[in-house]
């Protein structure tokens, strides 16, 4: 036995020396291989939403913070155009209902993707892009008209806030045609995965969410504007 790996010691079985830092873990690296082993998986989708959520509540104050100025300031028209003037309220309504009902159309897309449809999911996006288009399109003919006949942001603090605030959710909107334009390629090309599912899903909220806002300017800045 003196050439075994074991020796007997005084009736119990005992290690020769450097066989146990050849062939085993020490009990601290054991446990730390187990503990490592057993790290809970994180939910890579939950964070991501958690994470969109958090940047939406400070889009939500910074636009907190734009609708203050303009209720400060609407009134300062320098001898101006005044909102009452310068707005064609049917003109603005048409706009909004292209941003409203792309919404319900971005709600189906949902619905389709839910229920596993891929070519449906497509074909609601592919109609939320184009209501959303037609929004911006509006938005920046409006803008053009307005700058044509001099009522620039320069002219007056209200016309300032004016084009902040709406020129503002205006480029929320295109940044949401470009995630949504990047997103349709990517489910046309992967499926509705796991990762696409929860793009998607950072999509909608930030779509319905900028439809929220748009209600907003639309109640505040062009209604209030055509009555007072």
């Amino acid at each position: 036995m003196s050439n075994g790996t074991a020796a007997m010691q005084e009736g119990a079985l005992a290690l020769k020396p450097g066989y146990a830092a050849a062939g085993t873990v020490e009990p601290r690296e054991l446990h730390a291989q187990v503990d490592a082993g057993a790290e809970p998986h994180h939910d890579t989708a939950s964070t991501i939403q958690l994470g969109f959520w958090l940047y939406l509540m400070s889009d939500c104050l910074l636009f907190a913070g734009l609708f203050a100025t303009y209720a400060v300031l609407h009134g300062h028209t320098a001898g101006g155009p005044t909102a009452r003037q310068l707005f064609d309220l049917p003109y603005t309504l048409t706009e909004t209902m292209f941003l409203l009902v792309s919404s319900f159309t971005c709600g189906l897309a949902t619905l389709a993707m839910n229920a596993d449809r891929k070519q449906a999911t497509l074909g609601w996006l592919a109609v939320t892009f184009v209501l959303g288009l037609g929004f911006v399109s509006m938005e920046v003919h409006e803008f053009a008209h307005m700058v044509a006949i001099g009522a620039t942001a320069s002219r007056s603090a209200f016309l300032s806030c004016f084009f902040t605030l709406v020129g503002t959710h205006g480029l929320h909107v295109t940044c949401g045609l470009i995630f949504m334009a990047v997103m349709m390629v990517a489910v046309a090309k992967k499926g509705l995965t796991p990762t696409n599912r929860g793009r998607l899903n950072c999509l909608m909220l930030f779509w319905h969410f900028l439809d929220i806002i748009w209600v907003g300017v639309f109640s505040l800045v062009y209604l209030s504007g055509v009555v007072h």
